[in-house]
């Protein structure tokens, strides 16, 4: 299979238009909305203004219509600032998947349009507290009932939830063992309540919030695709998912890597700076590496999905691996700061905090080597 590892100049140059907004408006206030644990609603204004808001939308309905690996990119660099910021863009995108991929053109362009042209949130509400890693653990149900389904259940971990307009939800037929039905909820329906926002060690400036549907009247035409299709509509989503929540993982152990190659050159002991020792040296060395190979495992699964052909064992390989290398990454920073990289006046803490997610979410590690083992053992 050939691959093309050079940019196009649109993607150079949307690379840099994020980098810029990353330097300029993330990274000087990224340690605020950490600290006060608040959702950033100027930030966002700002990513939407530039374009880089809504990133998985087709232009046809509001989106900047990117291709995946611009996506990639974005998702990255301001990832690289901060990883709760990306999250909380990357909802949008997340939930607009199984809408993508399943929903009627008229659904499309309903829910599509709000979180484009009238810059509303929604949340992909999957994760319920008995059903992980487990997805046909659910037990949230939906009830026909005439021109209406009746879900009842709870849903928890949901990112942007305190603010979404609608949830994107997965649940089971009542009295049907393992069918799912895939839904569009609207917020402001009755018996839809959000939960008290979590408090969590890091992605703070994201929101995350428990979701509970007690009776919720959800018109038929909401609907994703047919009944009992919602399991494999949202397992496609998952796949066009996965490889962004890698590059999300590289960028910040990219970030964690600048800011420990900048403390190394300035910081001195014994007379010099500390970068000049070999034991540094060979910590950056090893960073720098990791780094790189994350980023090009992103970039494979990224171009698959650019073709058509997404892989699920290319985009465990590109989560897994990046996530694995975010932690390590992140862990040699705070062991190159020192002391003060136990200190929140500094970046590198931040960055360890924020990486041990990348680990757990959206699949965890230890699910992407099942999937991995099954195709190496097939």
């Amino acid at each position: 299979m050939a691959m093309f590892f050079e940019l196009s100049e649109e993607q150079m140059e949307i690379n840099r238009l994020a980098r810029d907004f990353t330097n300029e408006e993330i990274l000087p206030v990224a340690s605020k909305y950490d600290e006060e644990e608040e959702f950033p609603v100027d930030v966002m204004d700002k990513l939407r203004e530039c374009g880089l808001f809504n990133l998985a939308v087709p232009e046809i309905y509001g989106g900047p219509g990117v291709d995946k690996m611009t996506h990639s990119l974005i998702v990255e660099q301001i990832a690289r600032g901060c990883a709760g910021i990306a999250t909380s863009v990357e909802a949008n995108s997340l939930a607009s998947y199984p809408i993508l991929v399943g929903a009627s053109e008229e659904l499309k362009k309903k829910y599509l349009h709000r979180i484009t042209y009238e810059g509303q949130y929604a949340s992909f509400a999957l994760t319920e507290p008995g059903a992980g890693s487990d997805v046909a653990g659910l037990s949230t149900t939906a009830e026909r009932k005439g021109d209406h389904y009746i879900l009842n259940g709870d849903k928890c971990f949901i990112t942007n939830a305190s603010y979404a307009n609608y949830f994107v939800v997965l649940a089971k037929e009542k009295g049907a063992e393992n069918k799912f039905t895939a839904f569009i909820v609207d917020r402001d329906l009755d018996g839809v309540l959000i939960g008290k926002k979590e408090k969590k060690m890091g992605l703070r400036a994201s929101n995350t919030a428990s979701v509970t549907f007690e009776e919720v009247a959800v018109p038929v035409c909401n609907r994703i695709g047919n009944e009992g299709d919602g399991f494999k509509i949202f397992m496609k989503a998952l796949s066009y998912a996965r490889p962004m929540v890698g590059a999300q993982a590289v960028g910040i152990a990219q970030g964690a890597y600048d800011a420990a190659l900048a403390y190394a050159k300035e910081r001195k002991q014994f007379g010099k700076a500390i970068s000049q020792f070999q034991s540094i040296q060979f910590m950056l060395a090893d960073m720098s590496m990791n780094i790189e190979a994350a980023r090009l495992l992103v970039h494979k699964a990224v171009y698959l999905l650019a073709k058509g052909k997404p892989s699920a064992v290319n985009s465990s390989y590109a989560k897994c691996f990046a996530a694995d290398t975010a932690m390590e990454v992140a862990s040699d920073a705070v062991q190159i700061f020192g002391g003060n990289g136990y200190i929140r006046e500094y970046p590198a803490e931040k960055y360890l905090r924020d990486a041990k997610i990348m680990q757990i979410y959206e699949g965890t590690n230890q699910i992407q080597r099942v999937v991995i083992a099954k195709e190496i053992l097939a």
